[in-house]
């Protein structure tokens, strides 16, 4: 997995192209502000390590998020970091269940539409540990 975590005071989205038809339609967007967001590119091998990829995903996202200040996290399918990709159904998957735990733990949390391109704005600081990087 590559996980590349940004705080943002505020973060927009819009769908623009669906490319996986076999995801929900999506017309609105959002815009969330005072949130980590956390681009995300699932690797074909994480399939195989399906639970330790998702317990590593939910420590890196609370360990950034209180480093930042903020409880809201907005994860986000970003399947450019690395040339090794897991299947769309397990990405999702991993997805809801990261959403699931993170709201057990009292996060707020958004995903961006799966399976789509994405307008995306962005106001993101320039600080220490406001951008992050990790590779599992």
């Amino acid at each position: 997995m590559k996980l590349l975590m940004i705080f943002a005071k505020k973060f927009e989205y819009g769908p623009r192209i669906k490319v996986l038809e076999s995801f929900s339609d999506v017309t609105n967007g959002d815009t969330i502000e005072n949130a980590l967001v956390a681009f995300i590119h699932a690797e074909e091998e994480d399939e195989e390590l399906a639970d330790k990829v998702l317990k590593k995903l939910v420590k890196n996202l609370k360990w950034a998020s209180k480093k930042n200040g903020v409880m809201r996290v907005v994860l986000h399918s970003f399947a450019h970091l690395s040339e090794s990709k897991a299947t769309p159904e397990f990405t999702k998957e991993l997805f809801d269940k990261a959403e699931e735990k993170m709201k057990n733990a009292n996060y707020e949390v958004k995903q961006t539409p799966f399976g789509y391109f994405l307008d995306l704005n962005m106001n993101a600081p320039g600080y220490s540990l406001a951008r992050v990087f990790k590779s599992f």
